[in-house]
């Protein structure tokens, strides 16, 4: 580890003094601990933001306030889902997508007793989910309506985030809990505890977009780019070299590499071709479909531009 930091250094210490007039652009991050992130956290720790001449700082923000974030300056960008891009912008908090991150397959899912043979017997239920406004509550939300059930009516929730949800549920507390990879590997490996009853390979519905403020976008054009441009050279370094990749991406989340790999089996991260049509065939379809659930569940009060909300100019 100290060889990466060490790395690291230097590899930043070049860029400053050697690299071009962005060198010393200053870049806020806010991400959570989700497995489908962990290419801007090897981005950062390979020194790959650094070599192209970029000071980022990644800042681990729980998803109901990492808008908050935005809207204070304290980062100029954040990695989130698809709906939460949309509940932020109808909130007055200006963003846009520059590209997409990730696709969850199976990577996010719904945790319940081994007694409980299918969603809609979750009526009543009580199920562990983080706050309005996140991605386990909207996947929660989610799973019930497309099997006859209201988060608003049908289900009393707990608000807990991913991880503590998945202890919780560990230890025998609520009927249920929404939550993501890494957590949800650790009920995958505790069965007696409970089952998956449903992932987002039998619903996909999480997927992850990268963006920014357009104030930041707008003056800073060229360390967007570069940030673009890292990105993909972290998904370059996770197929040339993927296990010192996983090794790194892991010990942020304090995984092995080995386990780490085991978390990432359930995400797929799209390049730059699969992300053109994913914006082009997939994204007017499903963000209409999560706006209506939105506006339907309270979340939001009124549907931004959702044309407006992406900036694919990075990606061509």
């Amino acid at each position: 580890m100290m060889r990466t930091l060490l790395a690291v250094t230097a590899a930043a210490a070049v860029a400053a003094f050697a690299g071009p007039a962005v060198a010393q652009t200053k870049v806020g991050i806010g991400i959570s601990g989700w497995t489908g992130f962990a290419p801007i956290t090897l981005a950062k720790e390979a020194g790959i933001f650094a070599k192209n001449g970029l000071d980022v700082t990644i800042k681990k923000i729980p998803p109901a306030s990492r808008h908050l974030a935005i809207a204070s300056g304290d980062i100029h960008c954040a990695g989130t889902t698809i709906e939460t891009w949309i509940m932020w912008n109808a909130a007055g908090v200006s963003t846009k997508i520059l590209f997409q991150i990730d696709k969850s397959y199976g990577a996010d899912g719904l945790v319940v007793r081994s007694n409980i043979g299918s969603i809609k017997d979750l009526k009543g239920k009580t199920i562990a989910a983080s706050a309005p406004g996140t991605s386990p509550n909207f996947l929660l939300a989610w799973f019930l309506k497309k099997n006859g059930l209201s988060i608003k009516k049908d289900v009393t929730v707990v608000n807990m985030e991913p991880g503590p949800a998945a202890q919780a549920f560990l230890a025998g507390q609520n009927d249920a809990a929404s939550t993501y990879e890494p957590y949800l590997s650790a009920v995958r490996a505790k069965p007696e505890a409970g089952k998956i009853i449903a992932t987002t390979l039998d619903y996909p519905m999480i997927m992850d977009g990268f963006g920014c403020t357009p104030k930041f976008i707008g003056e800073n054009e060229a360390a967007v780019k570069a940030l673009v441009k890292s990105y993909y050279e972290a998904l370059d370094m996770i197929k040339t070299d993927q296990k010192k990749a996983y090794e790194i991406m892991g010990a942020d989340v304090k995984q092995t590499g080995e386990q780490f790999g085991q978390s990432a089996a359930y995400i797929r991260w799209p390049d730059k071709a699969a992300a053109k049509t994913f914006f082009a065939s997939e994204y007017p379809g499903f963000s209409k479909e999560v706006a209506e659930l939105l506006m339907e569940t309270g979340v939001i009060k009124q549907v931004p531009d959702l044309n407006a909300l992406i900036d694919l100019r990075f990606i061509q």
